[in-house]
């Protein structure tokens, strides 16, 4: 992990742990970061097309398809993981488009009362706000590989932080041994 990825993690983590929101400690699944590249290569048009003119959409958008991904884990990954990563990218973005995405996984496919969509959304705004202003603070130059590489580890761990934020939501919970 870059130093610029681990800071992010960090941040977003203890953010997550003050709003009560996750756990101490992250719960890990493997069957879901497997998919991280190849989500990778398949949401990067999308992400750096909005990216300009709506960078928190741009990165926020990450963390739900996170939260949508341990989603489907928890409900049937044996059916879900026969899917590509691009069959499960346009499930979500496919019936309400890209700029609706957020809507179409808080309220239709994780089912959640306007309320608690309303609360996920200001949570994934302010994750998306912390890791946009540690970007540009973080002297990148625009346009560089440099930059360009912070851009994909920040969605990493906004992908990271939206499967932690729905596992912790659906009642997966660690525990820190010794404790």
């Amino acid at each position: 992990m870059t130093e610029f990825e681990t800071k992010l993690s960090e941040d977003l983590h203890q953010y997550l742990i003050k709003e009560g929101l996750v756990d101490e400690k992250i719960p890990e699944c493997p069957d879901l970061e497997e998919l991280w590249h190849s989500l990778e290569e398949i949401y990067l048009p999308d992400g750096i097309k909005e990216f300009k003119d709506y960078p928190v959409v741009s990165l926020g958008w990450m963390m739900f398809i996170g939260m949508a991904f341990a989603f489907y884990w928890d409900i049937d990954w044996e059916k879900y993981s026969k899917e590509s990563v691009s069959q499960l990218y346009s499930s979500l973005k496919d019936p309400m488009g890209y700029d609706n995405m957020d809507d179409y996984i808080l309220k239709t496919l994780l089912n959640l009362p306007d309320d608690e969509a309303e609360k996920m959304s200001q949570v994934v705004g302010e994750c998306a706000s912390r890791t946009l202003s540690l970007l540009h603070h973080s002297n990148l130059e625009p346009g560089t590989s440099e930059a360009a590489l912070a851009y994909v580890d920040a969605l990493h761990q906004l992908y990271l932080k939206g499967i932690a934020l729905e596992l912790n939501n659906l009642g997966y919970h660690m525990s820190m041994l010794g404790q």
